[in-house]
């Protein structure tokens, strides 16, 4: 094994995220013809990108694993679809490789990617395995080989490459998860190197779109949660929630014992508790990131227990209202719902609990990454159909827990 004395740094992993976003612009088409991993799953994987780069436009933090933290906060939160789900905890597994680094060498940025592949597989079924599982290992020991060689990333990116492409070309169909590894890697490589073919986002020159793509700026997520109490505020309630429009997607303000309960999700917890500072004195101050599992203590809730459906149009709305569902979020097999919608509706504090029912395949692991992320307080009914969700939402009790609904209405 030779010595390897580069240094990736913080700056690199940014080239190489965009590197990566560009080349899915390039090639999200050509990824929603392949089929095998969802109703558009390009455009799906697009807009998962959209969210993860957001946060490097304005990122004060110069440290790679700093850096790869807030991706991968992004990424999950603001995940739409199996495949960007699946690309999420790639990102998620980076940043498990990279946490607590302010630069990697390039031995420990190649085992980062191989955590990430292995975060990434763990959501796919072994049985039957699928053209993303096949490629992902073909990678994964490509890379390794790569990385106990002590090669610079640019050459342990070529070797997983080119690793990928041979398994490929083995596979008797070419669906898209395998397109979606090899482009992820391909992308990174062209970032890394300067190299961008594509009509990229620069993170330098600021952010844009072309033709009739996805604008990344409409997925910017908010992942963090703020709770905090003021008391004898120096505002008023309206005036404070008109101060938090900028910087944050949901906010409650209420007057509690002598003074306001602050509810805000954000990007910029930094902003916030500024802002924050100005109102009074400042107690109970609580910051949650909604991408990792955490407790969602019920705030007043309204209900006991809700029902949440996914509706594609007014029509298909106004059937899931009748049949019981007290919340509905806007989504179809094209548009999925992002991760970040359902957390959020869940924090709405509407209810205590949540029965969260979907029919479609293509967000199934959506919904799933929502019951990780809240456990308890989130039961899942997984139906084949929209006439089924009707019939479960029909079962539906407010009298009953979560958990006895979803298996009275999954029955």
């Amino acid at each position: 094994m030779t010595g390897n004395r580069e240094v990736i740094t913080g700056g690199d992993f940014k080239r190489m995220v965009s590197g990566a976003y560009s080349e899915f612009l390039l090639e999200y088409e050509n990824i929603n013809a392949l089929g095998g991993a969802g109703t558009l799953a390009g455009t799906h994987i697009l807009r998962t990108m959209g969210a993860a780069v957001m946060p490097l436009a304005d990122a004060k933090d110069d440290s790679i694993g700093g850096l790869s933290r807030r991706v991968s906060t992004a990424a999950v939160f603001g995940a739409r679809g199996n495949a960007g789900v699946v690309l999420a905890q790639m990102f998620r597994g980076i940043s498990a490789g990279l946490i607590g680094k302010y630069d990697a060498t390039g031995s420990e940025f190649g085992k980062a990617f191989q955590y990430g592949i292995l975060y990434a597989q763990r959501l796919i079924p072994d049985e039957p395995e699928r053209s993303f599982i096949t490629v992902a290992k073909a990678v994964a020991k490509g890379a390794y080989h790569a990385v106990r060689e002590g090669l610079p990333i640019v050459e342990i990116l070529y070797a997983a490459i080119q690793s990928g492409e041979q398994a490929v070309k083995e596979l008797a169909d070419h669906e898209a998860g395998a397109h979606i590894m090899l482009s992820f890697l391909k992308g990174c490589l062209k970032g890394l190197d300067g190299n961008f073919v594509s009509p990229a986002v620069s993170l330098s020159l600021g952010l844009g779109t072309h033709k009739n793509m996805p604008d990344p700026r409409n997925d910017l997520v908010r992942p963090y949660c703020v709770r905090l109490r003021v008391k004898n505020p120096k505002a008023s309630r309206s005036e404070l929630e008109r101060q938090m429009k900028d910087f944050s997607s949901f906010s409650i303000v209420e007057r509690a014992r002598g003074g306001l309960e602050v509810h805000v999700h954000t990007d910029h917890v930094g902003k916030t508790l500024e802002q924050a500072i100005g109102w009074g004195p400042l107690s109970e101050v609580k910051i949650t990131n909604m991408s990792e599992v955490h407790v969602l203590p019920a705030h007043e809730a309204l209900m006991k227990v809700a029902a949440l459906a996914v509706a594609k149009d007014s029509d298909e709305a106004q059937k899931l209202q009748d049949a019981g569902a007290s919340i509905l979020l806007s989504g179809s097999e094209e548009a999925s719902p992002s991760l970040a919608e359902i957390i959020g509706a869940a924090h709405s504090d509407l209810a205590s609990s949540y029965v969260l029912v979907s029919s479609s395949p293509d967000y199934r692991l959506v919904f799933k990454q929502a019951k990780r992320l809240l456990g308890g307080r989130v039961e899942l009914v997984l139906t084949d159909s929209f006439e089924e969700t009707l019939t479960a939402l029909k079962k539906f009790s407010p009298g009953l827990t979560a958990a006895e609904n979803a298996k009275v209405m999954s029955a």
